[in-house]
């Protein structure tokens, strides 16, 4: 590192101080990136490597990108601004594709969602008995409308009368879409996480464990309570895989990750059997989609003193702030092309909960200016919308999906159903949590 800043500095220089000592900065973390976040032992290792990973680096290009979509928690607007980005990336992909029966999981490989944003993940991703899709963008935002007040069930009393929380009709509701489907059922890499209080960590469900053992894999409609469990008023929720040897005593995924993009990345670059020829954040297209800030967004929502309800919003609409400032910083200055975040800023909940207030709602956010997450600088207005920037996203999608029809190379090899059940090595978080067992 020594010589890389002595080089730098000895150099001529075109930029001003300012310009250079953020760029000098960026240098460092991102040498730290690598070698704490993405796990790489040493800097050398960006220079120096063996000649099957120089091979597989010079092969990157051909192969392509792996592309992630990230679904946060409910927030304001009860997963309705994220199944409205959705649906309007899936008509435009569905228009420049000239194909109308496109869907969401078509275009990318890796999906991860907390709380309702992992309800939204299992409903898109996951195939019916005929082996279709069940659900495409269009259908979720429906159901959403339809049935967001029963997956949501409000307390009904008090300042915090929104703070979410599963029913029994939920229940009902995912053992009627799903019946005896499992994680396994899925087509894509999926991560859905929740909170397990026995081991006191976060679990991810994950499909690339579960197609490896029964003992990771779960009912995709018990994942779904799990993730949505809200541990202030319903408590927690008792689970056992399919082969009833994993239990776990889960709440839910916002408690856990309310923002899954970073361990989605995460499962990414660790996962070399899946995603071979993915070495860094250059090799990654990802959108993130928020569901606008926490309708504890002012003062007139709190009380001295404050509700555990409160405390938990607040916790995770930081945390999803900061995963935000991470992976940009992780980006960085090929964030704009490569990392795209939707959320909505600065519209507070109102107070009228009519389904078109909240749809009215959602418009507004995706006609605001982006903001962007700006390294040592917080935020900043981008000079396009969100819905621009879906679009935009959605043609790097489209130059993909198009390449990879001519490539020799698949940048993607799911795992399949293994025959001899054994343990998994992909995602860490599940294994630290049922280690246990």
């Amino acid at each position: 590192m020594a010589q890389a800043l002595t080089s730098m500095t000895s150099s001529p220089l075109s930029l001003s101080d300012s310009d250079f000592n953020n760029n000098l900065t960026y240098q460092i973390y991102s040498l730290l990136e690598n070698k704490f976040l993405f796990g790489n032992d040493s800097p050398k290792q960006l220079s120096e490597c063996h000649p099957l990973e120089n091979l597989i680096s010079a092969t990157t290009d051909v192969a392509g990108k792996v592309r992630i979509l990230s679904i946060d928690s409910s927030a304001s607007t009860d997963g309705i601004l994220a199944t409205k980005s959705l649906s309007l990336l899936q008509s435009f992909l569905r228009a420049k594709s000239n194909n109308p029966n496109a869907h969401i999981a078509d275009y990318f490989d890796v999906v991860a969602g907390s709380g309702i944003g992992g309800v939204l993940a299992a409903l898109l991703f996951t195939r019916g008995r005929n082996g279709s899709l069940i659900f495409s963008a269009e259908d979720c935002f429906n159901f959403l409308i339809q049935n967001r007040r029963k997956l949501l069930k409000s307390s009904g009393k008090g300042l915090f009368r929104r703070f979410s929380k599963p029913s029994k009709k939920a229940e009902k509701i995912f053992k009627r879409i799903f019946g005896e489907m499992t994680i396994n059922d899925t087509v894509k890499s999926v991560l859905i996480p929740c909170y397990d209080l026995k081991t006191r960590s976060p679990f991810v469900f994950s499909r690339a464990d579960a197609v490896e053992t029964d003992g990771y894999d779960f009912k995709m409609s018990d994942v779904c309570i799990a993730t949505l469990a809200d541990p202030v008023r319903t408590g927690p929720v008792h689970m056992v895989s399919v082969d009833k040897r994993t239990e776990i005593l889960a709440v839910g995924g916002e408690v856990a990750m309310s923002n899954p993009t970073a361990a989605a990345i995460t499962h990414v670059l660790n996962n070399k059997q899946e995603f071979p020829f993915c070495n860094s954040v250059d090799d990654l297209l990802v959108v993130s989609l928020g569901n606008g800030e926490s309708h504890f967004g002012g003062a007139h929502y709190y009380s001295n003193p404050m509700s555990p309800a409160a405390f938990i919003k607040i916790a995770g609409g930081g945390a999803s702030d900061m995963v935000d400032q991470a992976v940009s910083m992780a980006f960085g200055q090929r964030g704009t092309d490569n990392y795209v975040r939707i959320q909505g800023y600065g519209i507070q909940e109102q107070k009228s909960r009519m389904e078109k207030d909240i749809i009215g709602m959602a418009d507004m956010m995706l006609g605001e200016k982006s903001v962007e997450s700006v390294l040592f600088r917080g935020k900043k207005l981008s000079g396009s919308t969100n819905y621009e920037k879906l679009q935009k996203f959605g043609e790097e999608l489209i130059k993909e999906e198009e390449r990879r029809k001519t490539s020799i190379l698949p940048n993607v090899v799911l795992k399949q159903a293994s025959q001899s059940p054994r343990t998994s090595s992909a995602t860490t978080l599940s294994l630290s949590t049922a280690s246990s067992y």
